[in-house]
């Protein structure tokens, strides 16, 4: 029914020449990088209630597979703004600017777990050499960048130092592959790591962690800097950093394990950028 109306609005504009309500009629796009909700429709449902009414208008939540289409769709103005990894970000820091930082268990930062089956006895990852790994996304930063310059700093890459890689398009299906002996081992978001073990406890108990990094900047909201000046995009911002003050945002940061959303700071995520200067 929405998109029937959107659609029968975007018809009868043409015969408009006021750009400004066309403006008002479209979506505002926000793109979701693949965590864990990625399928979630509780969480997803959740979300777009609690910013739709934080903005005062409807809000499209958009998803896709890899970070690499979302980081695209908010450089080409497919989306009007996205929740990314820090890795990505740093990516095109050039053309991109900061809405808001997550806080997870009281700070705006996570950690990259490197984990195997419940039962293998590696204690680091250089006892993983040789095994079958899977990262997440080579755009994510606790999927992929922590192990890669971890493996940077003992003069290797991933394909010299394991038999074999493969790429999941998601932090949950590395904590699956991981489980079901699909691989030895993986590189997966430590927040996803502990929000799977409060809904899915028989799938993470099938895992363990080998080690963990340091503290990183938490995935970022962001939009492109160009449209910072933008009412809706201000917008935005506004109501995600009001999130943990009204009833449907504090559903969804529940759903979703987070404290709130915090003032935006670039000097977060100088781990994720110097571990970026070493991998070269």
């Amino acid at each position: 029914m929405r998109r029937r109306t959107l659609i029968g609005s975007l018809a009868a504009s043409a015969v408009l020449p006021l750009p400004s309500i066309l403006r008002a009629q479209q979506l505002f796009r926000l793109a979701l990088t693949p965590v864990f909700l990625d399928n979630d429709a509780a969480v997803i449902e959740r979300l777009r209630d609690a910013l739709s009414a934080g903005m005062g208008r409807d809000i499209d939540l958009v998803q896709r597979r890899t970070y690499q289409e979302i980081t695209g769709a908010l450089l080409d103005g497919s989306v009007d703004a996205a929740w990314l990894c820090g890795y990505p970000f740093l990516q095109h820091r050039s053309q991109l600017s900061l809405l808001g930082v997550p806080v997870w268990r009281g700070q705006p930062r996570y950690q990259s777990y490197l984990i195997a089956s419940a039962g293998d006895e590696a204690g680091s990852l250089g006892e993983l050499r040789g095994g079958m790994h899977a990262f997440s996304d080579p755009d994510s930063n606790s999927g992929f960048l922590v192990t890669a310059s971890d493996l940077a700093r003992m003069g290797e890459t991933p394909d010299s130092f394991f038999a074999r890689t493969i790429f999941t398009w998601g932090h949950r299906n590395v904590v699956r592959a991981v489980a079901g002996s699909l691989v030895r081992s993986g590189s997966v978001d430590g927040y996803v790591w502990e929000a799977l073990a409060a809904v899915e406890p028989d799938l993470v108990g099938r895992t363990r962690i080998v080690s963990r990094s340091e503290w990183l900047g938490f995935p970022p909201f962001a939009a492109r800097t160009d449209r910072m000046g933008d009412a809706d995009v201000t917008t935005l911002q506004r109501a995600l950093l009001g999130m943990d003050g009204t009833p449907a945002g504090r559903k969804a940061l529940d759903l979703l394990f987070l404290d709130r959303i915090a003032e935006p700071d670039v000097r977060l995520f100088d781990g994720i950028a110097a571990r970026m200067a070493e991998l070269g």
